[in-house]
């Protein structure tokens, strides 16, 4: 059974539907009936036309299931005659699937589900593994985000920058369990950039590219994490850095930056440096202006700190990060590394241990623990 295949046509055959006059709950149902089917039938009888075959069964379930409902009689008028079997068209279709999945009135942790499943024809239960939550929880979620989009109809372009947030949200969990979520979204953000001619979309896969480059040279073997300044550059992955850069620059040539060009063009130049030491801070530092004249975004002040600090110095750095909220994450580490560089090792200590007190994840926490202890070693030395 080529799950990948079924996979890839899901969204395609949903929105078919969906374009047919079907609301997305019923055939988002009917689209998981014809996929039950497939996975029956098609290993022992493969169709020639698998999509077509898809859409053919899709339809007639959902047929089925607005005839047996006799509260949805409304639904028996429009159903009409099934439509003639033949070529099924290669139009935007999923293209429209993206919006709707990424609709204003869904929250970000819903529309991210609805769009792991819809788009990306995940299970349920592989969503509930991957964002570690109980399957019923994420069954729930995802029933109440398909009544809500239920029945909406497109008179006017989506909006792209709700879309690719949505996107850059499932990037970011990055993986657990059986489904790898940033390889997911990267697989997703590729097909958005095949349907649709827009930089910004191309600045969110130039970013993943480059992040996910860098992801054998993250961790050590005994899963702590491996600091930028000391990853074995040998194993980062530079088939995926070169198709990042060539993606970028062609974005950028455009003139029409976004937040998701800027933040690619500072991974491209640390992805560049043959080494943490030959890392162009100052460079950097220019794009972090440009990536806060775009958001205002305090997070990416606090970035802009830490390379302020690489680039003009510890004292520099800590000048910057004056100017910020204490409450925002990861402040209180970037604050004791700023103090490490600048020699106070008191200090920097201390911060480590408190940041790692508040850290979001065990591996940040291990890793917070184990920088304290290291320059309370030193300072006992």
């Amino acid at each position: 059974m080529d799950e990948a295949l079924l996979r890839c046509l899901t969204p395609s055959v949903l929105a078919l539907l969906v374009r047919r006059g079907a609301d997305f709950a019923a055939a988002e149902d009917a689209v998981q009936d014809a996929l039950v089917e497939a996975v029956r039938g098609w290993p022992a009888d493969p169709p020639r036309d698998p999509k077509g075959w898809l859409v053919t069964v899709a339809w007639r379930k959902f047929l089925d299931q607005s005839r047996a409902d006799t509260a949805r009689r409304r639904r028996e008028d429009r159903a009409g005659e099934e439509p003639a079997p033949g070529p099924t068209p290669a139009a935007d279709d999923t293209l429209r699937l993206y919006f709707l999945c990424a609709h204003p009135s869904l929250t970000p942790s819903s529309a991210v589900a609805l769009t792991l499943r819809a788009v990306g024809g995940l299970t349920t239960r592989q969503i509930a593994r991957a964002y570690l939550v109980p399957e019923a929880t994420m069954a729930q979620r995802i029933s109440r985000a398909k009544r809500t989009v239920s029945g909406v109809r497109f008179d006017r372009p989506g909006d792209v920058a709700t879309v690719l947030r949505v996107l850059y949200l499932v990037f970011n969990e990055g993986y657990s369990g059986d489904v790898d979520l940033a390889a997911e979204a990267i697989r997703l953000t590729r097909q958005l950039a095949a349907g649709i001619d827009h930089p910004e979309v191309a600045g969110l896969l130039a970013l993943m590219l480059l992040h996910h480059a860098r992801r054998a040279g993250r961790t050590a073997p005994d899963g702590s994490l491996v600091p930028l300044a000391e990853q074995d550059r040998g194993r980062w992955d530079t088939r995926l850095i070169a198709e990042g850069v060539a993606i970028l620059q062609a974005a950028l040539a455009r003139d029409r930056l976004g937040e998701f060009q800027a933040q690619a063009a500072i991974a491209a130049l640390h992805a560049d440096a043959p080494t943490a030491e030959e890392t162009d801070w100052v460079q950097i530092v220019e794009w972090y202006d440009e990536l806060l004249r775009l958001t205002g975004n305090p997070v990416v002040r606090l970035n802009r700190a830490v390379a302020v600090g690489e680039a003009d110095g510890p004292r520099a750095g800590l000048a910057a990060l004056v100017e910020l909220d204490g409450s925002l994450p990861r402040h209180t580490a970037v604050a004791a590394y700023l103090h490490e560089r600048d020699g106070d090792l008191e200090t920097a200590a201390r911060l480590y241990a408190e940041a790692a007190h508040h850290a979001a994840n065990l591996a940040e926490r291990d890793h917070l623990t184990r920088q304290a202890a290291r320059l309370n070693a030193r300072r006992r030395h």
